[in-house]
């Protein structure tokens, strides 16, 4: 097993997830989090970051430049430079996505003499993915969170996790008194377990807020990030209501054995620093018919995924049948998450 449960207070205010309005949170009142996101860009400050920019880009132009550099080198500093001026990856036509995923493959060759496979895989037609969980039967394992880990090449030496499972008292579901860093032996008398991650709102308020429009919701649901736009200002994470969204502090490390090489540009590629991280339904599989890592490794069935457009599938039976229930439904984002018991 990878981790038992991540630190607390590492990457999101801890009354996020219980608390709709943002009530005693300091990231919501005006000296936080308003105030950082009313806060006028100055020249002096634009001008810093367009000097930082071009710095950079100096230094990657010199190294390809240089005749003393070798020939991978030169190739490595010339596709850096390419890959540093790209545009978002919403706006980019299908060619100038698959240039942008080969530019990829070829720099982690360079880099470490291994081959990924990065792909370019856009919604499938008709489809619309939601997700359902039935609190009855998780009993904590956390097969789950150790799946989710290495399925989505998260960071090793920070323990990021994208899923929180909570263990409440039976008779109660407050957020603030849950436990969310159990150690102890599982299912525990008298209690309940609730896994939380990213909703996939079909009203995310992460996307509505993003300054540079490093996140958005596709087609079929998915609310993804780019994470070369991705510009690290963690509104996103302020924005979300169910402590949905990480952010990496330091580039993130993970072992070159334990490197999952089956990727996607929007999911689970290896992520540089500074910016936000989240589950994406595991969208490497649900895009090629698998289901999310999380699903799969769940040793009881707690988790249940499927395209919402299909009559005849398993979450629309839920849906059809069990008493549902969404988190903090009165905010209006409509999660693509359902909760409930046998």
């Amino acid at each position: 097993m990878f981790f038992r449960r991540k630190k607390k207070n590492q990457d999101a205010c801890p009354s996020v997830a219980d608390n709709p309005k943002g009530a005693g949170c300091s990231c919501r009142q005006q000296d936080g989090y308003e105030q950082v996101i009313n806060k006028s860009l100055d020249r002096r400050s634009a001008l810093k970051g367009l000097t930082a920019g071009l710095l950079a880009g100096s230094s990657l132009l010199n190294t390809s430049c240089s005749i003393t550099s070798n020939e991978d080198e030169k190739e490595l500093a010339a596709l850096k430079w390419e890959e540093y001026f790209k545009g978002n990856y919403k706006l980019m036509t299908d060619e100038e996505k698959r240039a942008t995923v080969e530019r990829l493959e070829r720099m982690y060759a360079l880099r470490n003499g291994g081959k990924i496979n990065i792909s370019d895989k856009g919604p499938v037609k008709d489809v619309l993915y939601g997700y359902a969980f039935n609190i009855s039967k998780c009993r904590g394992y956390m097969d789950c969170i150790n799946a989710c880990v290495k399925e989505n090449n998260q960071d090793r030496d920070s323990q990021m996790q994208y899923i929180r499972i909570h263990e409440f008292k039976k008779g109660q579901m407050n957020f603030e008194m849950a436990d969310d860093n159990f150690y102890h032996e599982v299912p525990a008398e008298g209690h309940f377990y609730l896994g939380t991650q990213c909703f996939h709102c079909d009203n995310p308020p992460c996307v509505n807020v993003c300054p540079v429009e490093a996140t958005w919701k596709e087609k079929d649901g998915i609310v993804v990030i780019d994470y070369d736009w991705c510009i690290g200002c963690r509104y996103c994470q302020a924005a979300c209501p169910y402590d949905g969204r990480r952010f990496n502090w330091s580039a993130p490390h993970v072992p070159e054995n334990e490197i999952n090489k089956d990727q996607h540009y929007l999911g689970n590629r290896l992520r540089k620093k500074g910016v936000m991280e989240k589950c994406t339904f595991c969208i490497q599989r649900s895009r090629n018919g698998q289901n999310p890592a999380c699903v799969e490794a769940c040793p009881t069935g707690a988790r249940i995924f499927g395209n919402l457009l299909d009559p005849n599938s398993t979450i629309r039976w839920v849906l059809a049948n069990k008493k549902v229930f969404r988190l903090k439904e009165d905010l209006g984002t409509e999660p693509k998450f359902w909760y409930f018991m046998d």
